[in-house]
C-alpha cells in the first residue's frame, strides 16, 4: 500500500532541498522523522512537514486503527524544481543584474513494504563493485 503527499511552489532551491531528502530515502518513518527533525537545514522542515502529510494520508486511506504509522517506510523523496520569480538588482555603472528565486515541487511517497537491501543508488554500487574487485587483485 502507498501514500503520497506534495508540496508544490516552495520557496526553496531544489538543490538545497535534496541534500535533505537524500537523508531519508529507503529509512522508516519514524527515523526519517528524526533525522528530519535534527538536521539543521531550511529543507528539513519542508520535508518533514510534507512526511507527516503522508503519514497521514496513509493512515486516512487504509481507514483509522487499520494502520500502524511505525509500519511505514519512506520509498521515495524527490525535489523537482518548480518555476523562478525573477528580480532584479541595481549593479555599477547603471546595469541591473538578474535574481533567481527557485522553487520546488517537494513529493514524498510512503509504503508498508521494506525495502529491499540489494537496492542502492548507483554511486553505491558502483562503489561496491571497485571495493570487490580491489580485494581480488590484492591476493
Amino acid at each position: 500500500m502507498e501514500a503520497r503527499a506534495a508540496a508544490k511552489y516552495v520557496l526553496i532551491s531544489p538543490r538545497k532541498a535534496r541534500l535533505a531528502a537524500q537523508l531519508i530515502q529507503g529509512r522508516p518513518v519514524n527515523e526519517a522523522l528524526a533525522v528530519l527533525k535534527y538536521t539543521p537545514k531550511k529543507g528539513a522542515t519542508m520535508l518533514w512537514k510534507v512526511l507527516n502529510a503522508a503519514i497521514a494520508n496513509a493512515v486516512d486511506v487504509e481507514g483509522s486503527g487499520k494502520l500502524d504509522p511505525e509500519t511505514l517506510f519512506v520509498k521515495s523523496a524527490s525535489v523537482d524544481p518548480g518555476p523562478m520569480m525573477a528580480r532584479w538588482r541595481p549593479r555599477a555603472f547603471g546595469r541591473a543584474s538578474r535574481i533567481r528565486k527557485r522553487m520546488s515541487h517537494i513529493k514524498i511517497v510512503v509504503t508498508t513494504e521494506t525495502p529491499r537491501a540489494s537496492e542502492g543508488t548507483r554511486k553505491v554500487r558502483k562503489l561496491e563493485k571497485a571495493h570487490a574487485t580491489k580485494k581480488k587483485g590484492k591476493k
